[in-house]
């Protein structure tokens, strides 16, 4: 726990640690994708950035192709976007307009499940280029925050619960 991180009030979970322990990030990687190999998933989504992180590792174990999420202006392509709350501020993402289409099935994957926010417009960002969401995988979730309610349309599953 990081005090007071990125802005006063807000205690930032750090996982940096997992990272630098081979051994935990490969067991983290290996639970998340273990539940997903059989789902006939095409994608793997990840948030930026630390969704960038396991999304990659685990659209590799599956044999399947990475589309990053974007914070704004970062990508190069026609892009679609949207504006979202975040806990402490407000933000954009965005993908590549040809990222996806109806016949894909997606994961999509970030480190954290807090309030939802930025994963609900996640969602919505995929799901405006007429993909599926299969589920939403996270290493931890902050069930205090009940970032879930904001996906209850969507299959949801956490590593930790905090």
């Amino acid at each position: 726990n990081i005090p007071d991180f990125p802005k006063q009030g807000i205690n930032f979970k750090d996982i940096t640690p997992l990272l630098k322990n081979p051994v935990a990030l490969k067991v983290a990687v290996q639970q998340l994708t273990s539940q997903f190999k059989n789902r006939n998933i095409t994608a793997v989504a990840g948030i930026e950035a630390r969704g960038f992180i396991f999304g990659s590792l685990i659209a590799w174990e599956l044999g399947v192709s990475f589309i990053p999420l974007r914070k704004l202006g970062k990508l190069p392509a026609e892009i679609k976007q949207i504006d979202y709350a975040l806990e402490y501020g407000f933000s954009t993402l965005e993908v590549h307009a040809d990222a996806l289409t109806i016949t894909d099935k997606v994961l999509l994957v970030d480190d954290l499940l807090a309030t939802g926010g930025t994963a609900q417009a996640s969602c919505e960002l995929i799901e405006s280029l007429d993909a599926t969401i299969v589920a939403c995988a996270f290493i931890i979730e902050l069930d205090d925050l009940n970032g879930k309610k904001l996906l209850e349309n969507h299959e949801i599953y956490s590593l930790l619960h905090y």
